[in-house]
Order: structure tokens, then C-alpha cells, then sequence
């Protein structure tokens, strides 16, 4: 059963998100970062962003939807409260079976939220 998303709707979400722990992988890049005042019920919230360069307006919803149907399913249970996250797709995310994309999704949820060691910067792709 799908868990409900609560999305990122505005510009400032988005770029709030940038500079937080970031993993990449084949179909997509996914970012996190906790909300400095999550409120009182603090549920994890999800953003997408798909650029025009992956297609036009049919691709890229696509794209979205099959993004949003795969952080429903495998990635809300998986996201910690408070924190926002920003999926950016890539060409990728049209064409991979669906299953694969679930697996990514766990995989990169697990990477992201997972606390860094001491001077570790950069990040690593599957």
C-alpha cells in the first residue's frame, strides 16, 4: 500500500534543500536536509524536479509520476521525520523497469539519510 507524500511546492523549498547530504544514482539524484522548524506534526516531505532536457511535457510527467509512485512505495516508510527531500530525475527514470527503480529508491534512502563520518565530503554513485 502507497504511503501519502506531502510535496514541496515552492521555489525556497527547493533551494533550502541544496548543500544537504546528496546521493546519486543511475535514475535519479535525491537530496535531504532537515527542516530548521519541522512544526508539530513533523512528517518527511518530498520535492521532484524533471528539466525540460529529458523531454517534452508527456515525458516529463511520466517521469513523475513513476518518480512519485517509487518514493511512495519505498521510500516514505524509509524517510525520517522533519526532513525535507528534493528528487532530481534523469533520463534514466523513463526507460528503467519500475521494480529496479524501488530498489534504487531503498538503496539511495538508506545512503542519504545515513550519518556521515568525520571529513567525509563527497558523496558516491551506485
Amino acid at each position: 500500500m502507497c504511503a501519502a507524500l506531502v510535496t514541496l511546492k515552492r521555489r525556497p523549498e527547493f533551494l533550502r534543500v541544496r548543500g544537504g547530504a546528496r546521493w546519486a544514482t543511475a535514475a535519479f539524484v535525491i537530496e535531504a536536509k532537515p527542516r530548521p522548524d519541522p512544526g508539530p506534526e513533523p512528517v518527511p516531505r518530498f520535492g521532484f524536479t524533471v528539466t525540460k532536457q529529458l523531454g517534452g511535457a508527456v515525458i516529463r510527467n511520466r517521469i513523475r509520476r513513476r518518480l512519485r509512485a517509487a518514493i511512495s512505495a519505498a521510500g516514505v516508510p524509509r524517510a525520517r521525520s522533519g526532513v525535507d527531500y528534493v528528487v532530481i530525475a534523469r533520463p534514466a527514470a523513463e526507460t528503467m523497469p519500475f521494480v529496479e527503480l524501488i530498489a534504487l529508491v531503498k538503496a539511495a534512502m538508506a545512503k542519504v539519510d545515513a550519518p556521515r563520518r568525520a571529513g567525509e565530503t563527497k558523496t558516491k554513485r551506485t
